[in-house]
């Protein structure tokens, strides 16, 4: 069992003008899901027509040649032969509104956790509560730490809404714990490429090269003050030949982060010469991964929900040194791929006016997790006896990261992870197929956005019904037809395009009232089950063009 893909080029790419996490994930994930995918046929779900032609000749690129399937907001209802809907994040409460009118067991829906702490990610998590998602729904959860928060936040939600409302019934979808992928044969480097990465870098055999990889940020990925005093306490115990280089593999947002970074390096660790590489830059990342013998991220952050680097790290053959936090503690086992490093932050109650103060826009999103993660700590010592036991024994490199690789191989290769989507989809959509009949439907599936001519009946002198009279205004039904004809070029009449009969529909609808009064349901008897209700609409523009008049108010 397969999906169709929600697809939009920018959740896909790392090409794109702003380069984060979600990106990458993105961009990993198409190419594992195509590439090893059991499909016949790959289906997507687009908002423009370029979209889908970039999504066809992604297929084509990645060396699949089934058939691409396309659908749009106009034709909703071909997902059923799909089954399930794949959006690549959790806000699966607008598609579950969008499905319900053509049914809640029309197909199943499936979200992942990206970061869970921005304001869109919480309210489209909390707004699960409400929306009409099912139990054939799933939103993936990428650790099991992110699992707690989102539970944290839906039971938050139930109390309230059971506080306000009274509540008893719960529907939610399923949150499966499913890790993100990587391909792990891109980071398999030979001895010549580790030779030249480290002459790249000047480090010679005495020289000990740890690498962070990603995004040079202190208030929204990892703080690295721990990093660079750990450090400058490890480069005290080193030999007097040996020296410590550290590679920072990412992107600065602006001047100002930048020189931030270089003013804690002077301060923090100044027996450690820093190498800045471009991370946007795919001979950068190729010189970081290949010249690293350790690997560090002490993530401090609440953006944070898994953690790639640490299982390219492990691809890689690198020991990890990394905090204990979020998906690091699923994906890195301490002592064996390498260490992780004790965190922490303080009792919830605490934290209560940051929560405010990001609810109000007092703090930006960055601010709100720049004050969150400015009151997360790490062991220093720590890691600084993990660096130096490193730097000792390259005997402990080697085992940790062949340790490392073996588990990146097993546990998180797209090869790996693809095949449980696979199962999830399936699952999802035999748990739909056989309790869906169940679901009564409702009469307004989508309360925020009723039936105009439901919202608005107390506005008309009356309602067209099955049961209203009308009648030609014409005495010939050829003045009729010409009429129509001349109002269809006007503008202020064909841009209702998806009100608008066909012609055929509209001079059968002018015939039969040609025969004299008649009561809608006459007029449209003639029609296919599928159109009648659409035809009994069109009598009102019938009657809005002058060419059908009510017989009696």
């Amino acid at each position: 069992m397969t999906a169709a893909i929600y697809y939009h080029p920018e959740a896909y790419t790392t090409t794109g003008p702003k380069l984060m996490g979600r990106n990458a994930a993105g961009e990993s994930f198409l190419r594992g899901f195509i590439s090893y995918s059991k499909a016949s046929e790959f289906w997507a779900l687009v908002q423009k027509p370029e979209h889908a032609r970039h999504f066809a000749d992604s297929v084509k690129h990645y060396g699949r040649h089934e058939p691409v399937k396309v659908v749009n907001k106009n034709s909703l209802g071909a997902l059923t032969q799909a089954g399930v809907i794949y959006y690549p994040g959790p806000g699966l409460g607008e598609h579950a509104y969008h499905r319900a009118v053509l049914g809640h067991g029309a197909y199943s829906l499936c979200g992942i956790t990206h970061t869970t702490s921005s304001a869109g990610a919480m309210d489209a998590i909390s707004e699960l509560l409400s929306a009409p998602v099912q139990p054939w729904d799933a939103m993936i959860c990428t650790s099991t730490a992110v699992k707690n928060n989102v539970e944290r936040m839906l039971q938050a939600q139930v109390d309230y809404l059971k506080d306000r409302l009274g509540i008893t019934k719960i529907t939610l979808p399923q949150l499966p714990v499913i890790p993100l992928g990587i391909h792990t044969q891109d980071f398999v480097f030979n001895n010549d490429q580790q030779q030249q990465a480290r002459q790249a870098i000047d480090a010679d055999n005495k020289t000990h090269v740890v690498l962070f990889m990603g995004r040079l940020s202190f208030h929204a990925k990892a703080h690295p003050l721990a990093m660079y005093q750990a450090l400058e306490q490890a480069a005290q115990t080193l030999l007097a030949d040996e020296r410590i280089v550290l590679v920072e593999c990412g992107w600065f947002a602006n001047d100002y982060i930048q020189k931030a970074y270089a003013d804690a390096q002077a301060l923090a660790c100044p027996s450690v010469q820093v190498v800045t590489l471009d991370g946007r830059k795919a001979e950068d990342r190729q010189t970081a991964w290949a010249s690293a013998d350790v690997f560090c991220s002490l993530s401090d952050n609440i953006q944070e929900t898994f953690g790639i680097v640490p299982i390219e790290a492990m691809a890689a053959g690198i020991p990890v040194v990394v905090s204990d936090w979020d998906g690091y503690k699923d994906t890195v086992r301490n002592g064996i791929d390498g260490y992780r490093i004790p965190t922490l932050m303080p009792q919830a109650g605490l934290g209560g006016d940051l929560a405010y103060r990001h609810a109000v826009e007092i703090d930006t999103y960055d601010m709100y997790c720049g004050h969150s993660c400015s009151l997360v700590a790490i062991d220093v010592a720590a890691a600084a006896k993990a660096f130096s036991q490193l730097f000792e024994s390259a005997q402990l490199r080697d085992q940790m990261g062949q340790a490392g690789q073996q588990r990146a191989k097993d546990i998180y290769d797209w090869a790996v992870i693809i095949p449980q989507y696979e199962t999830l989809w399936a699952q999802l959509n035999e748990m739909r197929k056989s309790q869906s009949a169940a679901l009564a439907p409702l009469v307004h599936p989508v309360p925020a956005r009723l039936d105009p001519f439901y919202s608005f009946a107390s506005y008309p002198t009356m309602a067209l019904t099955p049961a209203t009279q009308l009648t030609l205004v014409d005495t010939q039904v050829s003045t009729a037809l010409t009429r129509v004809d001349a109002y269809l070029k006007l503008a202020m009449v064909n841009f209702a395009k998806a009100v608008v009969p066909t012609s055929l529909e509209i001079n059968a609808i002018l015939m039969q009232a040609s025969n004299g009064t008649q009561t809608a349901e006459q007029l449209i008897e003639s029609f296919p089950d599928n159109r009648k209700a659409f035809m009994l609409r069109a009598l009102a523009w019938l009657v809005k063009l002058n060419l059908l008049k009510i017989v009696a108010y």
